[in-house]
């Protein structure tokens, strides 16, 4: 009889499972533990106003909240994430890192991060997320620089 060929696991197929990954300007978290998200955000826009507004956007210091939701499923234990940001050009920079414990099944793990950054170019950010250096998501953010000369 011939032997059965082992079953491939892709990572993360049996969790954790990413329940929510984005910016907002606060969370509050109610007494009950459940989370009020105020205000997701997934594009800045930089106004310039004046005679004199630069054509190129100047450097953008933004102080967001970062919101990452993962529920257990099969996972257990403490596990590495880690947030890398990657800039419009592809470049990515140095990540984040933070550890999170899973209890399994539907418990998770909430990633709340106050989230101040300095955006030096206008376009797309991307913000890859792994948990033990595997990619589970991306967060887009879109930074756009606004001119307007007055006279």
């Amino acid at each position: 009889m011939p032997e059965t060929p082992p079953v491939k696991v892709r990572p993360f197929e049996h969790g954790p499972y990413v329940q929510a990954a984005l910016f907002c300007d606060q969370v509050i978290i109610g007494n009950d533990n459940v989370l009020s998200l105020i205000r997701i955000i997934d594009t800045l826009t930089h106004s310039e106003h004046g005679p004199t507004a630069p054509a190129q956007m100047p450097e953008v210091p933004y102080r967001s909240k970062l919101v990452i939701m993962l529920k257990s499923g099969m996972a257990r234990g403490p596990h590495e994430v880690k947030i890398e940001p990657v800039l419009p050009g592809g470049e990515a920079k140095p990540p984040v890192l933070f550890t999170v414990h899973f209890e399994g099944e539907e418990r998770g793990a909430n990633l709340i991060v106050d989230f101040p950054y300095t955006y030096r170019l206008e376009g797309l950010y991307w913000f890859n997320v792994y948990v033990d250096d595997e990619l589970i998501t991306r967060i887009p953010f879109r930074v756009k620089h606004v001119r307007t000369v007055t006279g």
